[in-house]
């Protein structure tokens, strides 16, 4: 019997121990068992707010391809951005010296798309993260016809 009782005791300890160590760093069984689980992303060509984050990713990705992102940024800056508002644009990005997209002369590390839910058209909120960990705030407005017409610090509507 000593030696059953020898033996559980170790493996009692280290148990508790282990136990113990999780719940002082923070690891409780939650975070142990959400670490592994699978991501998605979810999103339809017919969704606004899902076209406008599929525009920043992949805007965001191209200018993050310093040897062949600057064409494919244009390619998407005309497929997303009405005709119109990339004039506006080339103008905002030559008095600024700064990507008009962006609103930086960088390019962020995370990006956060929200719906600010608008009648006649729609109105997302773009949160940009940068490496520091500060934030940019933008609004960014598109059309029914899926053409972002506004980029900015405000909504169309408020400025």
């Amino acid at each position: 019997m000593t030696s059953r009782t020898t033996v559980r005791r170790p493996v009692r300890r280290t148990a508790l121990t282990a136990s113990l160590l999780a719940v002082a760093l923070g690891l409780g069984a939650t975070a142990q068992a959400s670490a592994g689980a699978p991501r998605s992303v979810s999103g339809k060509p017919s969704d606004s707010v899902t076209r406008i984050a599929d525009f920043y990713g992949a805007y965001i990705d191209a200018q993050s391809d310093p040897d062949h992102g600057g064409r494919l940024a244009q390619e998407l800056r005309k497929y997303y951005l009405s005709a119109s508002f990339l004039k506006e644009l080339k103008t905002w990005e030559a008095e600024n010296h700064a990507d008009g997209v962006l609103r930086a002369q960088n390019v962020p590390l995370k990006w956060k798309v929200t719906d600010n839910g608008t009648a006649d058209h729609t109105e997302a909120g773009i949160t940009l993260t940068w490496g520091g960990g500060a934030t940019t705030k933008l609004v960014v407005d598109m059309t029914r016809g899926h053409k972002i017409f506004h980029i900015g610090t405000k909504g169309v509507e408020s400025e």
